[in-house]
């Protein structure tokens, strides 16, 4: 087992406070701590010294968090990775853990957080050097390997993130006590029993029985969160993996269990205070346009030109306050799952119509032709009315805003496989590609010339993104550079 003095740890990250915070918390607790400002510093650090365990920044200037752990991954396969990640980014996260990242901690983190996480690598560390050892050592006695096995249980009894082994007929035959009291089972005896005994999420036991059928699977590892009712809702996150023997045949899966509710418990916390905030600032925010808007009415009195300019000014800011505040409230309910309020069976070309007629004015303002393609008859989907006029608002408005004088903008429904596709297409000034999968981050707004006077907040592209997730559908994006944006929404037919 390594001692703390002997594990090197490099930190990358390119905030200042958070390396040397790191950096402090680790060397309190006796690791060897390096730190680099970037991705390329980080890998000369690699190059030049030896490293046992690398915390990462997902989101960095230079080369990508998420590049960097590819070249890891295949210069240094042995390292493991910890990726930083804000609560806005956990997407990536997941990502990042499926490239081969071990695990992830949000930002702000306190530096109890950094401790487990960081203990939790080091125990597979040893776990791993101690079935090193194993492996290396088959020729010893029968006495010999029995220990060494009795030592790994020892460690795996003491882990404190439940661990679960199966073997090729899905059936557990090994256990620790964490497994067996985040999932409700203490005191019963789980050997032999199927892995659907105890773990009740049909999603993952489909997962992992889609291990064995057969052929190559479908993914070397998943992660798939959980809850578990009992005293009260916890939730899990399991990561599993099959588990193939020296001739590279599935023989059984391992499944280890992280209790997420602590986290779970911070995002619900941030989202009452967003949503807090946000109703406390909505009605005075509205008050304040209503007065502007009776000043320039002229009900309280006789305005100036100039004053009338500074006045429709601050009305303009204020309604783009409103409209932070209503994409915050509408954040906020994405995250609590409240997002849909009510779906019905609908023709998705009826709210597109009426999007294309408010836009009209606009559009032609700009000299831009906009134009409906509908697929008649097209196949209904079960939707909330309100949120599929707000989604296709944000891409239309988006589409004409972005697009320069005498372009055009292209609406067009049809059908792909069992989903509804809508594609909105322009002739804009498009969108570079580092910038493409960073468009539905929040609060990410593409920085060029072209875009610096366009008024926005970074949020209608996310909040699109949530409440078409929230319909069981998916958004894609293709771009090229000043030739134009193409948004396609496929979104399931009603069965």
């Amino acid at each position: 087992m390594m001692k703390r003095e002997e594990v090197h740890i490099l930190i990358i990250d390119d905030e200042k406070i958070i390396r040397d915070g790191t950096e402090y918390v680790l060397k309190k607790e006796g690791y060897k701590a390096i730190t680099a400002k970037d991705g390329e510093e980080g890998l000369e650090c690699l190059k030049s010294s030896t490293c046992h365990l690398l915390i990462l920044d997902l989101m960095m200037p230079g080369i990508r968090g998420m590049d960097v752990l590819k070249l890891v991954q295949k210069q240094y396969p042995d390292l493991l990775v910890i990726v930083i990640t804000g609560y806005a980014t956990v997407g990536n996260a997941v990502e990042a853990m499926k490239i081969g990242a071990y695990d992830f901690i949000p930002k702000p983190f306190t530096p109890d957080q950094l401790r487990i996480v960081v203990r939790r690598a080091i125990d597979k560390l040893n776990l791993e050097q101690e079935a090193a050892l194993l492996r290396s050592e088959r020729e010893k006695s029968l006495q010999d390997i029995a220990n060494e096995k009795s030592r790994v249980k020892t460690i795996i009894h003491c882990m404190a993130d439940g661990v679960i082994v199966t073997d090729r007929d899905n059936k557990i035959v090994l256990t620790n006590p964490a497994a067996s009291l985040m999932l409700s089972a203490e005191g019963t005896d789980l050997i032999g029993k199927p892995l659907s005994f105890c773990v009740k999420d049909e999603r993952l036991n489909q997962l992992v029985e889609g291990f064995f059928l057969g052929g190559e699977p479908a993914y070397s590892a998943i992660s798939q969160e959980i809850t578990v009712t009992k005293d009260k809702k916890i939730f899990l996150r399991a990561h599993a993996a099959p588990v193939r023997n020296e001739e590279g045949d599935l023989i059984g899966s391992v499944i280890v269990f992280e209790d997420i509710t602590f986290l779970k418990e911070l995002d619900r916390m941030k989202s009452d205070f967003v949503n807090m905030v946000s109703h406390e600032l909505r009605t005075p925010l509205v008050t304040v346009s209503q007065q502007l808007s009776v000043i320039l009415d002229g009900i309280a009195g006789e305005v100036s030109e100039k004053q009338r300019e500074l006045l429709t000014r601050a009305k303009e800011r204020n309604k783009e306050l409103v409209t932070m505040v209503k994409n915050l409230l509408d954040l906020s309910k994405i995250e609590s799952g409240e997002i849909v309020q009510y779906k019905e069976p609908m023709n998705l070309n009826v709210p597109i119509g009426k999007v294309i007629d408010m836009m009209l004015p606009q559009a032609m303002e700009k000299g831009i032709a906009l134009e409906f393609k509908p697929l008649e008859p097209l196949p209904f989907i079960d939707a909330d009315v309100n949120n599929m006029e707000g989604v296709f608002t944000n891409l239309i408005s988006n589409a004409v805003k972005y697009t320069n004088q005498g372009g055009k903008v292209m609406v067009r429904s049809r059908v792909k496989g069992g989903y509804v596709q809508i594609d909105v297409t322009d002739t804009g000034i498009g969108i570079a590609r580092e910038d493409l999968a960073k468009i539905f981050d929040r609060f990410y707004r593409v920085k060029t010339e072209q875009t610096r006077k366009v008024i926005g907040s970074g949020l209608g592209l996310s909040i699109v993104k949530g409440i078409i997730e929230a319909h069981f559908g998916s958004i894609e994006v293709e771009s090229e550079p000043g030739k134009g944006t193409t948004f396609s929404v496929f979104l399931p037919i009603k069965s």
